[in-house]
């Protein structure tokens, strides 16, 4: 059984097409629960998804997506953890890919990306995502875990307010527990729409390499703050 785990700031324009399709796209009998972790929310999403009439689990936490994830697979009774981003909207019948390749023996994993934008680098770039190389991962592509994985890594490094997706992974990596659905989960290209592709890719880029130089955890998010958030 699958427990869907989904944090959430400020996201009232997509949260309730989100929580739709998840139920469409997949079958309740592989579905333990989907549980929203709000961080905070002062646009009314919390409303939003109390009014849908659906069985969610909305719970309340600190603002951090490390936090909120891990306080979302603390409740959840899943034996498979799914972390799914907001604006991330994965294939028809997610649920039984990832079922299928754990018992396959793989114990954590993600589906292939594609934005819905048709700018060429962002096609390029989603491309890139069906390859296994470690530089193509990130959380937009959602993650699913197994829970006895994630408890024995210890769950998501809460230091971290952002990256925490990738340090994640690359524990995954190193004890070669990863594999890539070749599937397509379709996310929004909204911050590089934002900010532009190139600015918004050399920044990304930027925390990437300064994480693989050793930046701490307070380093990559002044960089994030002042660049990208402001």
């Amino acid at each position: 059984m699958i427990s869907i785990i989904i944090p959430v700031l400020n996201e009232a324009e997509t949260i309730e097409d989100l929580l739709f399709h998840v139920i469409d796209h997949s079958s309740l009998q592989n579905i333990s629960e989907i549980i929203v972790v709000d961080g905070g929310s002062t646009d009314g999403s919390q409303n939003i998804i109390k009014n849908l009439g659906l069985k969610i689990k909305l719970l309340s936490s600190p603002k951090g997506r490390a936090k909120q994830m891990n306080l979302g697979a603390k409740v959840a009774r899943g034996n498979i953890l799914y972390f799914l981003h907001a604006d991330s909207f994965p294939p028809l019948h997610f649920d039984a890919s990832i079922i299928s390749e754990v018992k396959k023996g793989h114990n954590a994993g993600c589906f292939r990306l594609k934005f819905d934008s048709n700018h060429w680098w962002l096609k390029l770039a989603s491309w890139l995502t069906q390859f296994s190389w470690r530089a193509c991962r990130g959380g937009d592509q959602s993650q699913f875990i197994t829970r006895a994985l994630f408890d024995d890594i210890g769950g998501f490094d809460e230091s971290f307010t952002i990256y925490e997706d990738n340090v994640l992974i690359n524990e995954l990596y190193a004890r070669n527990e990863f594999v890539v659905i070749n599937e397509k989960i379709k996310t929004s290209a909204r911050l590089y729409r934002k900010h532009g592709v190139w600015k918004l890719q050399y920044h990304f880029w930027a925390i990437y390499v300064k994480k693989w130089f050793g930046a701490s955890a307070d380093d990559l998010f002044d960089y994030y703050k002042k660049n990208i958030a402001s």
